[in-house]
């Protein structure tokens, strides 16, 4: 990693999970707080996955202008709306479902309708979505982001869509709808959760310099990575 990426990423260690999640909660809302100020609305991306339940559990007995918030999905499984492995079921679940943001403002992926169709019509959605207030982002073992896998494509060329129909994903199930790397860069600011052992790898990956999907994500005011200290520890390769 060279001298500028190391300053457009800035690494911050945290003794474990719970550390992590109350630091996100506290950015999370710090964010929305300095948006509703000065713009009078707080446009949120949401990831996925294990990492953010947690976080998205204590941001429901936040006190905050839930009226002001605007919900969006990083990517999206390509399974029935009520699955729960879907993103958005485990997001209303834990937490959408129990604060008074209003209906309109939840702009769920439509990802039951498969991923072609699914990421036609959320790019409508986002046309009018000027840079998003705040992105959070998974990393998973291989360095994937969202829905974004290596050796796919990751819609980082200038003038990408602003979706990808992802038909091949590695990891069940194969279809799924991403936000593009590009999108997800237009951003006033981007936070990467990362926690859990069979992270370290990629975390390591990352660090190295190696081309992973989480590295295409650089925002102008680059990236901020909450990460379990233990990750940070050189792998031990044997001989």
């Amino acid at each position: 990693m060279n001298r500028v990426e190391l300053e457009l990423s800035r690494w911050h260690a945290v003794a474990d999970k719970l550390a992590l999640q109350q630091m996100a909660i506290e950015t999370i809302l710090a964010s929305a707080a300095q948006a509703i100020h000065e713009r009078g609305q707080f446009h949120l991306v949401l990831a996925g996955g294990n990492t953010p339940r947690g976080i998205y559990h204590g941001l429901r007995t936040a006190e905050t202008d839930w009226f002001a918030w605007h919900i969006y999905f990083g990517d999206e499984r390509c399974l029935p709306p009520v699955d729960p492995a879907r993103n958005s079921r485990m997001a209303a679940e834990v937490w959408l479902d129990r604060v008074p943001i209003p209906a309109l403002q939840l702009h769920v992926i439509p990802a039951e309708l498969g991923a072609v169709q699914a990421a036609r019509m959320y790019a409508e959605t986002l046309w009018a979505v000027g840079g998003f207030d705040l992105v959070l982002l998974g990393l998973g073992e291989d360095g994937h982001t969202a829905s974004l896998f290596p050796d796919h494509e990751w819609g980082t060329a200038p003038g990408s869509p602003d979706t990808l129909a992802v038909l091949d994903a590695p990891k069940p199930p194969p279809q799924r709808v991403s936000l593009s790397a590009a999108r997800l860069s237009r951003a006033r600011q981007v936070i990467f959760l990362v926690s859990g052992e069979s992270k370290h790898r990629a975390v390591a990956e990352w660090r190295a310099g190696k081309d992973i999907p989480a590295r295409a994500i650089m925002p102008a005011a680059g990236v901020d990575v909450l990460v379990e200290s233990a990750l940070l520890i050189p792998l031990l390769v044997p001989n």
